[in-house]
Formats: structure tokens, C-alpha cells, sequence
């Protein structure tokens, strides 16, 4: 049903530095694949077969990484180590991948906005890769797909709730009404202080997107820092009744720093191989 995904991997990953110098922070490990390996698998369970990364001129790696190596594919190619690229030649082989160069990074909403002339007039999801997701049952993209099927006509973000001392960290939804997980958004507050916050409900790395936040997004004022944010965007649509955040089922591990890239590889080395 939803056949496109945006990836938004331009950023520089500074506080990963010195590696991230050379290193994008999406190909770093978590156990035995890099990070961006798992987002795009999340895609590609859910049905995606238009994968859409949002890369910048540095990032090239992200592009080689997806594609062919005859040379090592040769060397390996008698063992049983050459199972270990099924992983990246079912994507490739089954999908399209692009790729698109942000010249400037001006926020998450600017970031969307790039894939607009491949998307067109469909409705799209957006994977962060900082956030991994895991479920023991469907993944959170495809429960999403599942709420998106009764409501065609509006966006969707995942929230999960945090402590209240931690909402300054993220875009917080208020909400009009709830029902089995599922909750009315009549507006969303980035990063409030604890005593300003409108609840605990913290939106993360998945969207699904109807095509009219394009529009949006050419009219959205920059922030202060120059950044056009995607929750201004929402905001618009939320108070037309037109976005619903879902609290999913799973696990979400934030790999945007070094302590949640630790904690991830904890975690997925206790799994079993």
C-alpha cells in the first residue's frame, strides 16, 4: 500500500566524531550490520520497493554500501560467508534505490522535502535511522500501515512515552481523545520544558505521510536556527484533524548517541545469532 520510504542520513553524526569524520554514522555496527541496514529492512518487510535516502556529498559510502562488490563477492563466493550479503542483495535486487544529494541541511522537514518528484502525489513513509525499532511481533512500520489502512486521509507518527524530565529532548504531542493506542493530534510542541508540556507522549523516527505535507512544507517558516521542522508542518495538518500519533509495540533504542549506540549493541549481542 505504501511503496515509498525516505531515509534522512545527511547529517554529520558529530557526536560520534573522530569517526564519523570518515565514517558515516549509518554504517556503523550494531552486532554484525550497520545501523542503516535494519531501517531499510523495516522498509522492505513493510512492502516499500521505493527506498529514498537523503544524503549529502560526504556521505558516498552509504551509496557504495548498497552496491555490488564483484571482487570480494568472488573471494567469498565458495564460502559460507557469502550468505552474509543476502541481507543487502534482496534490497537491491528487489527495489529502487535512490539517491539524493542535500546540498544544505535545513532541517528534517527540508530533508522530506527532497524526495517530493519521486514520492509524487502518493502517500510515503520516513524511517530516522538513529531510532531502532524492534517488535517481537509485526514491526512498528507495518502496525503503522495497519492504523494508516483505516485512515487514509491522515499522517501518522509513532510516539512512545518517556519520563517527564526527558520531554525537552523531543516533539510532544497534545491530544484531543484516544482509543486502543491511537490518538487525536490537535497540535505537537518541540522540545518543552517538563512544566509545559502537554503530556509524556514523545514522537521517534516513523512517520507515514499523505502527500499534501509537500505543499506544507514550501509555506513553513524557518526556525530560529534556519531549519524547517517537520512538526511545524504537522502542526497545520493536526489542526485540520488531519494527523494521529500511534504508540507502538516494541522496543525503540536511541542510536543518535554514543550511550543508545552502546546500549543498542548490548542489547542485539544478548539476541541469538
Amino acid at each position: 500500500m505504501i511503496k515509498h520510504c525516505i531515509f534522512p542520513v545527511a547529517g554529520f553524526g558529530t557526536r560520534f566524531l573522530p569517526v564519523t569524520k570518515t565514517v558515516p554514522k549509518e554504517l556503523l555496527p550494531i552486532r554484525d550490520k550497520p545501523l542503516i541496514q535494519y531501517s531499510v529492512e523495516e522498509a522492505y518487510e513493510a512492502g516499500v520497493s521505493d527506498m529514498i535516502f537523503i544524503i549529502n556529498e560526504y556521505k558516498l559510502a552509504i551509496r557504495k554500501y548498497f552496491e555490488p562488490f564483484p571482487y570480494l563477492e568472488s573471494l567469498i563466493a565458495s564460502s559460507s560467508k557469502i550468505n552474509k550479503l543476502d541481507c543487502i542483495k534482496n534490497i537491491t535486487k528487489n527495489c529502487n534505490l535512490n539517491f539524493i544529494n542535500q546540498s544544505e541541511m535545513l532541517g528534517l522537514g527540508h530533508a522530506i522535502s527532497q524526495g517530493r518528484d519521486i514520492v509524487g502525489n502518493n502517500p510515503f513513509s520516513v524511517i530516522l535511522p538513529d531510532d531502532l525499532c524492534c517488535s517481537d511481533e509485526k514491526s512498528i512500520l507495518i502496525q503503522m500501515q495497519e492504523i494508516f489502512k483505516e485512515n487514509k486521509d491522515k499522517c501518522i507518527v509513532a510516539v512512545e512515552e518517556v519520563n517527564i524530565e526527558d520531554v525537552e529532548k523531543y516533539g510532544i504531542i497534545s491530544f484531543s481523545s484516544s482509543s486502543n493506542n491511537v490518538f487525536q493530534v490537535h497540535d505537537m510542541i518541540e522540545k518543552p520544558s517538563p512544566s509545559d508540556a502537554p503530556s509524556n507522549l514523545a514522537i521517534i523516527g516513523r512517520y507515514i505521510l499523505t502527500p499534501d505535507i509537500f505543499k506544507i512544507l514550501e509555506q513553513t517558516e524557518p526556525d530560529k536556527n534556519g531549519e524547517i521542522q517537520i512538526t511545524s508542518a504537522l502542526c497545520e495538518l493536526a489542526k485540520i484533524g488531519k494527523v494521529i500519533a500511534y504508540k507502538f509495540k516494541g522496543k525503540r533504542i536511541d542510536c543518535g548517541s554514543v550511550e543508545g549506540y552502546i546500549k543498542a549493541n548490548i542489547f542485539f549481542s544478548d539476541l541469538e545469532l
